[in-house]
């Protein structure tokens, strides 16, 4: 039996000590991942073999102490937006053994406590959005948790994946200037997440650009409920109605579109609408939405990626990935010959 100082089985950690080298290089070496010098294997190699050191598949997550297990804290799972990023995740981590601990933020009185609890039952933790405030990310990182954060400004330390959004936001906007509309709204709050603020500054840009005026955004939640509410609201304006919805999200613009049809406001002719994130039904409403693609399930399985990466040193510098999105144009927007229309 292997045999550590005390007379207890040796661990990673006492192979390390006797071959004076960091436990991501000796994991390295044990598990057979990431780049290691030939020098640094031998005295691994060395040290195992003195302690009579035996790295059994079956209780590699022991010897390592590792959980094989992913933290992913996520601020709600209402809505189709979340189910995309979900079900990338958790293929790329099913495929590569590691189980998924979710923990939803929303309503909870104390994320912090719960996050860090949580941080002690997995090998490392993803964090969506706005989901937790910067100082508990902070205290997570300099408590030498491994972290990857999605769809959040990169923050030194920690990796970030994320999906473009000023670039097409703008290119949305300048199409629907281009054919004419001028007195375009905004629909969704800036202030409630990274990605959103992004597609509010594409927005802007796009309005600076051309001299226009910059409208103050309509500052709603991302839920269907306000979607109808603004768009009810704007049937009541006697004096300059918007000729155009530049909208957060999809949820937003569908419901928005719903009001107008009960009420005879022709979309794209009396008002043209858009969204973002191109869900199932944006594709199927008439008039079709014109949206925003995202790569969800790219989106959960790269965080997952990257994670792992961390937890098992494979890597050690952060890295920061963007992925593309695809401007989807339909009927809703107002389509012109030579448009591709999906």
């Amino acid at each position: 039996m292997a045999s550590g100082p005390t007379g207890r089985p040796a661990t990673i950690y006492d192979v390390a000590a006797l071959a004076k080298l960091s436990i991501a290089t000796v994991s390295r070496v044990l598990q057979g991942t990431g780049p290691v010098s030939a020098k640094a294997r031998a005295r691994v190699d060395q040290a195992a073999q003195e302690l009579n050191y035996v790295p059994l598949r079956a209780a590699r997550s022991l010897a390592v102490q590792r959980h094989e297990a992913h933290g992913l804290v996520l601020p709600d799972l209402a809505g189709p937006f979340y189910g995309d990023l979900l079900m990338g995740y958790e293929r790329w981590a099913g495929e590569h053994g590691q189980s998924v601990v979710i923990t939803v933020t929303h309503g909870n009185p104390e994320p912090s406590r719960t996050v860090r609890d949580l941080a002690g039952r997995v090998d490392g933790i993803v964090v969506h959005g706005n989901a937790l405030d910067l100082a508990t990310i902070q205290g997570l990182r300099k408590a030498g948790v491994p972290l990857v954060l999605v769809a959040h400004p990169p923050l030194t330390g920690c990796d970030s994946v994320r999906t473009e959004s000023a670039a097409s936001a703008e290119a949305l906007t300048t199409r629907l200037l281009e054919h004419g509309r001028t007195n375009l709204l905004f629909v969704g709050d800036p202030a409630s997440s990274y990605d959103v603020s992004e597609r509010y500054a594409g927005f802007v840009k796009a309005l600076d650009t051309r001299g226009l005026p910059v409208p103050e955004p309509v500052r709603v939640p991302l839920t269907e409920e306000a979607g109808r509410a603004v768009a009810e609201q704007l049937l009541q304006a006697t004096t300059h109605p918007p000729d155009g919805l530049v909208c957060a999200n999809d949820e937003l613009a569908l419901a928005a579109m719903s009001v107008f049809a009960t009420n005879g406001v022709d979309v794209p002719g009396d008002v043209v609408v858009t969204g973002w994130d191109d869900v199932m039904a944006a594709r199927y409403v008439s008039p079709g939405l014109t949206t925003v693609r995202q790569p969800m399930i790219e989106l959960g399985r790269l965080a997952a990626q990257r994670l792992h990466e961390r937890v098992t040193g494979e890597r050690s510098r952060a890295r920061n990935d963007v992925l593309a999105t695809q401007l989807v144009l339909r009927d809703s927007c107002g389509t012109q010959p030579g448009d591709v229309i999906e």
